[in-house]
Protein backbone atom coordinates (compact mmCIF):
# COMPACT_ATOMS: atom_id res chain seq x y z
CA UNK A 1 0.00 0.00 0.00
CA UNK A 2 1.14 3.47 -0.97
CA UNK A 3 0.21 6.73 0.73
CA UNK A 4 1.42 10.57 1.03
CA UNK A 5 2.66 11.86 3.91
CA UNK A 6 2.28 15.16 3.06
CA UNK A 7 -1.04 15.26 0.82
CA UNK A 8 -1.44 18.51 0.49
CA UNK A 9 1.86 19.30 -1.46
CA UNK A 10 -0.43 18.13 -4.59
CA UNK A 11 -2.30 21.32 -4.43
CA UNK A 12 0.90 22.87 -6.37
CA UNK A 13 0.43 20.93 -9.18
CA UNK A 14 -1.72 23.98 -10.72
CA UNK A 15 0.89 26.70 -9.88
CA UNK A 16 2.56 26.67 -13.37
CA UNK A 17 -0.89 27.39 -14.93
CA UNK A 18 -1.68 30.03 -12.78
CA UNK A 19 1.71 31.85 -13.05
CA UNK A 20 1.00 31.32 -16.75
CA UNK A 21 -2.90 32.94 -17.01
CA UNK A 22 -2.05 35.66 -14.27
CA UNK A 23 1.63 36.69 -14.71
CA UNK A 24 2.30 37.13 -18.83
CA UNK A 25 5.63 36.54 -20.30
CA UNK A 26 7.53 40.30 -19.78
CA UNK A 27 7.67 41.89 -23.17
CA UNK A 28 11.74 44.23 -23.86
CA UNK A 29 11.42 46.22 -26.64
CA UNK A 30 15.22 46.57 -28.01
CA UNK A 31 16.97 49.09 -30.81
CA UNK A 32 15.92 48.44 -34.19
CA UNK A 33 16.49 49.66 -38.35
CA UNK A 34 14.58 51.53 -40.15
CA UNK A 35 14.26 50.59 -43.93
CA UNK A 36 12.38 52.14 -46.57
CA UNK A 37 11.79 49.47 -48.79
CA UNK A 38 11.40 46.60 -46.11
CA UNK A 39 8.19 45.02 -47.82
CA UNK A 40 11.16 44.50 -50.60
CA UNK A 41 13.62 42.66 -48.52
CA UNK A 42 11.33 40.54 -46.97
CA UNK A 43 9.48 39.75 -49.90
CA UNK A 44 13.06 38.96 -51.72
CA UNK A 45 14.05 36.70 -48.43
CA UNK A 46 10.33 34.88 -48.54
CA UNK A 47 9.83 35.25 -44.65
CA UNK A 48 7.17 36.73 -42.88
CA UNK A 49 6.96 39.56 -40.64
CA UNK A 50 6.47 39.37 -36.92
CA UNK A 51 5.74 42.36 -34.74
CA UNK A 52 9.30 43.72 -32.91
CA UNK A 53 8.34 42.17 -29.39
CA UNK A 54 8.96 38.27 -29.74
CA UNK A 55 8.47 35.58 -27.37
CA UNK A 56 10.24 32.41 -27.76
CA UNK A 57 8.12 29.39 -27.70
CA UNK A 58 8.70 26.44 -26.55
CA UNK A 59 8.94 22.85 -28.08
CA UNK A 60 6.74 20.33 -27.18
CA UNK A 61 9.69 18.55 -26.23
CA UNK A 62 10.73 20.70 -23.38
CA UNK A 63 6.79 21.88 -22.88
CA UNK A 64 6.42 17.85 -22.11
CA UNK A 65 9.61 17.45 -20.24
CA UNK A 66 8.79 20.76 -18.18
CA UNK A 67 5.56 19.58 -16.86
CA UNK A 68 6.69 15.67 -15.58
CA UNK A 69 9.54 17.37 -14.09
CA UNK A 70 6.88 19.65 -11.99
CA UNK A 71 4.59 16.80 -11.28
CA UNK A 72 7.90 14.68 -9.81
CA UNK A 73 9.26 17.25 -8.09
CA UNK A 74 5.03 18.06 -6.67
CA UNK A 75 5.23 14.09 -5.57
CA UNK A 76 8.27 14.37 -3.98
CA UNK A 77 7.38 16.73 -1.78
CA UNK A 78 3.96 14.74 -1.06
CA UNK A 79 6.77 12.38 0.62
CA UNK A 80 4.94 8.96 -1.17
CA UNK A 81 5.23 6.16 1.05
CA UNK A 82 5.22 2.07 0.70
CA UNK A 83 3.67 0.71 3.76
CA UNK A 84 4.25 -2.43 4.99
CA UNK A 85 1.98 -4.88 7.12
CA UNK A 86 1.64 -3.59 10.63
CA UNK A 87 3.66 -5.18 13.14
CA UNK A 88 2.51 -5.28 17.02
CA UNK A 89 4.72 -4.99 19.70
CA UNK A 90 4.20 -5.87 23.55
CA UNK A 91 6.72 -4.05 25.90
CA UNK A 92 6.71 -3.99 29.55
CA UNK A 93 5.44 -0.54 31.56
CA UNK A 94 6.87 -1.44 34.41
CA UNK A 95 10.47 -0.47 35.89
CA UNK A 96 12.01 -2.55 38.88
CA UNK A 97 14.92 -1.43 40.61
CA UNK A 98 16.33 -4.37 42.62
CA UNK A 99 18.34 -2.58 45.93
CA UNK A 100 20.33 -5.55 47.51
CA UNK A 101 22.37 -5.04 50.89
CA UNK A 102 25.64 -6.32 50.59
CA UNK A 103 27.01 -5.52 54.02
CA UNK A 104 29.13 -7.23 56.54
CA UNK A 105 26.37 -9.13 57.82
CA UNK A 106 25.78 -10.67 54.62
CA UNK A 107 28.58 -12.77 55.25
CA UNK A 108 26.62 -15.13 58.23
CA UNK A 109 25.98 -18.44 56.68
CA UNK A 110 22.38 -19.56 58.22
CA UNK A 111 19.83 -19.70 55.35
CA UNK A 112 18.92 -23.26 55.07
CA UNK A 113 18.65 -25.00 51.57
CA UNK A 114 16.09 -27.46 50.75
CA UNK A 115 18.61 -30.47 51.18
CA UNK A 116 18.90 -28.89 54.81
CA UNK A 117 22.25 -27.30 53.98
CA UNK A 118 23.26 -23.80 55.44
CA UNK A 119 25.02 -21.31 52.90
CA UNK A 120 25.69 -17.80 53.23
CA UNK A 121 23.01 -15.56 53.03
CA UNK A 122 24.15 -12.95 50.15
CA UNK A 123 24.84 -16.50 48.48
CA UNK A 124 21.34 -17.27 48.69
CA UNK A 125 19.75 -13.93 47.81
CA UNK A 126 22.27 -14.42 44.50
CA UNK A 127 20.34 -17.61 43.02
CA UNK A 128 16.89 -16.44 44.37
CA UNK A 129 17.21 -12.93 42.52
CA UNK A 130 18.84 -14.43 39.59
CA UNK A 131 15.48 -16.42 38.60
CA UNK A 132 13.49 -13.54 39.43
CA UNK A 133 15.27 -11.35 37.09
CA UNK A 134 15.47 -13.90 34.27
CA UNK A 135 11.41 -14.52 34.75
CA UNK A 136 11.24 -10.40 33.93
CA UNK A 137 11.56 -10.69 30.61
CA UNK A 138 10.09 -7.30 29.01
CA UNK A 139 10.66 -5.32 32.59
CA UNK A 140 13.43 -2.67 32.82
CA UNK A 141 15.32 -3.67 35.79
CA UNK A 142 17.96 -1.33 37.07
CA UNK A 143 20.70 -2.58 40.18
CA UNK A 144 21.46 -1.30 43.18
CA UNK A 145 23.73 -2.10 45.87
CA UNK A 146 24.76 -0.83 49.42
CA UNK A 147 26.31 -1.10 52.73
CA UNK A 148 28.03 1.81 54.34
CA UNK A 149 27.18 3.62 50.88
CA UNK A 150 24.80 3.41 47.97
CA UNK A 151 26.01 2.30 44.85
CA UNK A 152 23.98 1.83 41.48
CA UNK A 153 25.39 -1.31 39.36
CA UNK A 154 23.27 -0.75 36.75
CA UNK A 155 20.78 2.03 35.31
CA UNK A 156 16.94 0.61 34.51
CA UNK A 157 17.47 -1.73 31.17
CA UNK A 158 15.99 -4.58 29.44
CA UNK A 159 19.24 -6.69 29.14
CA UNK A 160 18.81 -8.56 32.10
CA UNK A 161 21.93 -11.03 31.51
CA UNK A 162 24.19 -7.97 32.15
CA UNK A 163 21.92 -7.91 35.90
CA UNK A 164 21.92 -11.16 36.08
CA UNK A 165 26.37 -11.07 35.78
CA UNK A 166 26.45 -8.10 38.24
CA UNK A 167 24.44 -10.06 40.48
CA UNK A 168 26.59 -12.77 40.17
CA UNK A 169 29.97 -10.42 40.87
CA UNK A 170 28.67 -8.97 43.85
CA UNK A 171 30.40 -9.57 46.62
CA UNK A 172 29.93 -9.13 50.40
CA UNK A 173 31.41 -6.02 51.55
CA UNK A 174 32.10 -3.91 48.59
CA UNK A 175 29.90 -1.20 49.64
CA UNK A 176 31.80 -1.03 53.37
CA UNK A 177 30.45 -2.85 56.25
CA UNK A 178 27.45 -0.77 57.17
CA UNK A 179 24.00 -0.34 56.18
CA UNK A 180 22.42 3.02 54.82
CA UNK A 181 18.95 1.68 53.81
CA UNK A 182 18.04 5.56 53.49
CA UNK A 183 20.39 6.01 50.87
CA UNK A 184 19.83 3.07 48.56
CA UNK A 185 16.19 4.26 48.50
CA UNK A 186 16.84 8.17 47.39
CA UNK A 187 19.40 6.70 45.07
CA UNK A 188 16.50 3.93 43.89
CA UNK A 189 14.13 7.33 43.28
CA UNK A 190 16.77 9.43 41.77
CA UNK A 191 16.99 6.01 39.38
CA UNK A 192 13.51 6.06 38.47
CA UNK A 193 13.75 10.16 37.20
CA UNK A 194 14.59 8.57 33.96
CA UNK A 195 11.63 6.47 34.01
CA UNK A 196 8.36 7.38 32.21
CA UNK A 197 5.72 4.48 32.94
CA UNK A 198 3.10 4.53 35.64
CA UNK A 199 4.32 1.76 37.55
CA UNK A 200 7.63 1.77 39.41
CA UNK A 201 8.43 -1.31 41.69
CA UNK A 202 11.77 -1.09 43.81
CA UNK A 203 12.26 -4.84 45.46
CA UNK A 204 14.32 -3.43 48.99
CA UNK A 205 16.78 -6.71 50.51
CA UNK A 206 18.71 -6.06 54.16
CA UNK A 207 19.71 -8.34 56.72
CA UNK A 208 20.09 -5.12 59.55
CA UNK A 209 18.97 -1.54 60.75
CA UNK A 210 20.00 1.61 59.50
CA UNK A 211 23.35 2.79 60.73
CA UNK A 212 24.27 5.71 59.01
CA UNK A 213 21.89 7.32 56.03
CA UNK A 214 22.05 10.71 55.29
CA UNK A 215 18.29 10.46 55.36
CA UNK A 216 16.15 8.52 57.06
CA UNK A 217 14.29 5.76 55.75
CA UNK A 218 10.99 6.79 56.62
CA UNK A 219 11.50 9.96 55.17
CA UNK A 220 13.19 8.54 51.99
CA UNK A 221 9.87 6.35 51.96
CA UNK A 222 7.49 9.32 52.03
CA UNK A 223 9.64 10.70 48.77
CA UNK A 224 9.44 7.76 47.36
CA UNK A 225 5.60 7.72 47.58
CA UNK A 226 5.39 10.96 46.28
CA UNK A 227 7.32 9.77 43.09
CA UNK A 228 4.85 6.99 42.62
CA UNK A 229 7.64 4.58 43.62
CA UNK A 230 5.53 1.56 45.25
CA UNK A 231 8.25 -0.51 47.63
CA UNK A 232 8.42 -3.53 48.99
CA UNK A 233 10.53 -4.96 51.53
CA UNK A 234 12.46 -8.23 52.34
CA UNK A 235 14.03 -8.56 55.76
CA UNK A 236 16.75 -11.59 55.86
CA UNK A 237 18.81 -12.75 58.59
CA UNK A 238 18.29 -12.71 62.48
CA UNK A 239 15.41 -10.09 63.76
CA UNK A 240 16.62 -11.80 67.76
CA UNK A 241 20.25 -10.44 67.55
CA UNK A 242 21.48 -7.19 68.96
CA UNK A 243 23.04 -4.41 67.61
CA UNK A 244 24.01 -3.78 63.83
CA UNK A 245 23.68 -7.62 63.15
CA UNK A 246 19.80 -7.48 64.20
CA UNK A 247 17.50 -7.01 61.10
CA UNK A 248 15.10 -4.49 61.79
CA UNK A 249 11.94 -5.83 60.38
CA UNK A 250 9.60 -2.68 61.77
CA UNK A 251 12.02 -0.34 60.15
CA UNK A 252 11.32 -2.34 56.62
CA UNK A 253 7.51 -2.61 57.50
CA UNK A 254 7.25 0.80 58.03
CA UNK A 255 8.67 1.64 54.56
CA UNK A 256 6.55 -0.62 52.55
CA UNK A 257 3.42 0.45 54.34
CA UNK A 258 4.06 4.32 53.84
CA UNK A 259 4.66 3.03 49.99
CA UNK A 260 2.00 1.25 49.18
CA UNK A 261 3.63 -2.05 49.21
CA UNK A 262 4.40 -5.07 51.34
CA UNK A 263 6.99 -6.42 53.55
CA UNK A 264 8.35 -9.90 54.18
CA UNK A 265 10.54 -11.53 55.94
CA UNK A 266 12.80 -15.01 54.53
CA UNK A 267 14.67 -17.05 56.74
CA UNK A 268 15.43 -19.79 54.09
CA UNK A 269 16.06 -19.57 50.50
CA UNK A 270 12.06 -21.43 49.78
CA UNK A 271 11.04 -18.89 52.22
CA UNK A 272 12.67 -16.20 49.68
CA UNK A 273 11.97 -17.26 46.34
CA UNK A 274 8.25 -17.58 48.09
CA UNK A 275 8.50 -13.81 48.72
CA UNK A 276 9.94 -12.57 44.92
CA UNK A 277 6.77 -14.97 43.61
CA UNK A 278 3.94 -13.27 46.07
CA UNK A 279 5.61 -9.66 44.94
CA UNK A 280 4.81 -10.90 41.28
CA UNK A 281 1.39 -10.94 42.31
CA UNK A 282 1.17 -8.07 44.23
CA UNK A 283 2.05 -6.19 41.69
CA UNK A 284 1.13 -7.81 38.45
CA UNK A 285 3.24 -6.50 35.06
CA UNK A 286 1.43 -3.80 33.34
CA UNK A 287 2.23 -4.07 29.26
CA UNK A 288 1.89 -1.58 26.16
CA UNK A 289 0.71 -2.95 22.67
CA UNK A 290 2.43 -0.77 20.70
CA UNK A 291 1.50 -0.95 16.69
CA UNK A 292 3.21 0.47 14.11
CA UNK A 293 3.76 -0.15 10.04
CA UNK A 294 6.92 0.07 8.49
CA UNK A 295 7.21 2.57 5.58
CA UNK A 296 9.99 2.86 2.85
CA UNK A 297 9.94 6.26 1.55
CA UNK A 298 9.56 6.92 -2.06
CA UNK A 299 10.05 10.36 -2.48
CA UNK A 300 14.53 9.77 -3.83
CA UNK A 301 12.91 7.64 -6.90
CA UNK A 302 10.61 10.51 -7.64
CA UNK A 303 13.34 13.34 -7.84
CA UNK A 304 15.28 11.18 -9.06
CA UNK A 305 13.24 10.29 -12.40
CA UNK A 306 12.52 14.39 -12.37
CA UNK A 307 16.67 14.64 -12.99
CA UNK A 308 16.91 11.77 -15.09
CA UNK A 309 13.75 13.22 -17.13
CA UNK A 310 15.84 17.02 -17.12
CA UNK A 311 18.67 15.74 -18.18
CA UNK A 312 17.18 13.90 -21.14
CA UNK A 313 15.62 16.42 -22.32
CA UNK A 314 18.64 18.53 -22.58
CA UNK A 315 20.35 16.18 -23.96
CA UNK A 316 17.71 15.92 -26.78
CA UNK A 317 17.27 19.60 -27.15
CA UNK A 318 21.45 19.77 -27.85
CA UNK A 319 21.74 16.81 -30.39
CA UNK A 320 19.10 18.34 -32.05
CA UNK A 321 19.88 22.03 -32.41
CA UNK A 322 23.57 20.67 -32.80
CA UNK A 323 22.17 18.46 -35.80
CA UNK A 324 20.38 21.42 -37.39
CA UNK A 325 23.98 23.81 -37.22
CA UNK A 326 25.59 20.94 -38.96
CA UNK A 327 23.21 20.66 -41.57
CA UNK A 328 22.92 24.80 -42.06
CA UNK A 329 26.39 24.80 -42.54
CA UNK A 330 26.94 21.64 -44.51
Amino acid sequence: MIALANPFALLLLPLPLLVWWFWPARQQKVSALRFPFFRKIVSAAQVTPAPGAVILRRTRVQMAAAMMIWVLLVLALARPERLGEPIEITRSARDVVLALDISGSMDTVDFETPAGDRVQRLAAVKDVVQDFVAAREGDRIALIVFGTRAFLQAPLTEDLATISDLVELTQVGMAGPNTVIGDAIGLGIRTFETSEVDQRLMILLSDGSDTGSRMSPLNAAEIARSKGVEIHTIAVGDPNATGENRVDTQALADIATRTGGSSFFASDTQALAAVYDRIDQLAPRLVDQVSYRPRTQLAPIAMALAAFLGLGALTLLTLRRTGWRRTRWS
